[in-house]
């Protein structure tokens, strides 16, 4: 008699979860969490990989190298299949030999609330302050223009599962708040965080309130650093916008509302791995061209180190080539 306790048709009798737990080699059963870690396709010394539940669904995003997805995508992308055909035959075979010696029980995945950001207070600005920001050559007008203000200090509240609110509260030196026009919040930004610079209060397309669409050409920038950064360059005829993040791709029905105001549409993010497979992106979908600036991992620092006019000297020729 054949056995069919453990016979695996496709894809769909694996358990989601079990993926990224086999695959990641995760001690700790996925049954809805957050769950934050090192990269598993770079080195890297700060954890870079997120792991997030939808709608029942795990899926991951490493920032580190632009990988995202669900656990097919994420066989895929760790052992170079070039279909995801063949990382379903893979998760199959693995599965099969695995429910040999194991017992598969069923997770039940629950609902966790996220972090959200409840309260914050704007305080004036300091000379730490102003020293990390002019490094950049950003100056107060372009700081208030774009609405940048620091912040004395933030709280965060998440709903436990047994119904209860937790509640942190957040007081560090170079904590900036990222503002709308209207006053909303949108991001909290701590540069001297290592384990967490940005904090999404909302979805928004950075520098989307101060376009007047009375220039030529658009450029999305990877940052809103950079994006005032650029502005201090003075070069005229070209506005900016940034996604919420260099890996955070701006939908198409958000960027057509804006592209069509302008001749031309042109990419600058940094000039690592990931910058340039997202500048890629860019061309590949909307046909945007790109520029690689090679001098430092973005422009806000190579104003740093190289200053304003040897950047602005580097930059300007590539900007002419591309219009």
């Amino acid at each position: 008699m054949i056995s069919t306790t453990n016979l695996i048709t496709g894809v769909n009798d694996v358990n989601d979860e079990w993926i990224f737990e086999y695959y990641l080699n995760i001690s700790e059963k996925l049954s809805g969490q957050d769950v934050k870690m090192k990269s598993v396709f770079n080195k890297d010394k700060i954890p870079s990989m997120f792991l997030y539940c939808k709608d029942g669904k795990y899926k991951f995003k490493d920032f580190s190298s632009g990988f995202q997805g669900d656990g097919i995508e994420l066989v895929k992308c760790m052992f170079g299949l070039d279909t995801r055909g063949q990382a379903i035959s893979k998760i199959i075979d693995a599965y099969q030999d695995y429910v040999k010696n194991h017992n598969i029980q069923t997770t039940v995945i629950q609902q966790h609330d996220k972090w959200k950001v409840s309260d914050y207070e704007v305080r004036h600005w300091n000379n730490f302050d102003a020293e990390y920001w002019t490094s950049f050559n950003i100056n107060t007008r372009i700081l208030n223009e774009y609405n940048v203000s620091p912040l004395e200090y933030f709280t965060m509240d998440k709903e436990l599962v047994d119904g209860t609110t937790k509640t942190l509260k957040f007081n560090k030196s170079y904590t900036y708040g990222y503002f709308r026009d209207s006053g909303e919040l949108y991001k909290i930004y701590m540069p001297k965080n290592p384990d967490k610079k940005f904090i999404k209060v909302q979805d928004y397309i950075q520098g989307k309130d101060q376009l007047k669409s009375n220039s030529k050409y658009l450029m999305i920038t990877s940052s809103l650093k950079d994006l005032m950064s650029f502005k201090r360059m003075g070069i005229r005829n070209i506005e900016c916008i940034a996604p919420d993040s260099e890996n955070s791709f701006i939908p198409k029905h958000l960027l057509d509302s804006i592209v069509d105001n302008y001749t031309k549409v042109f990419v600058l993010f940094d000039n690592d791995s990931p910058g340039i497979n997202s500048m890629k992106k860019y061309k590949e979908k909307y046909g945007f061209d790109y520029v690689i600036l090679d001098m430092e991992k973005d422009l806000s620092d190579s104003i740093k180190v190289h200053g304003l006019t040897k950047t602005r000297e580097v930059l300007l020729p590539l900007l002419k080539k591309l219009i």
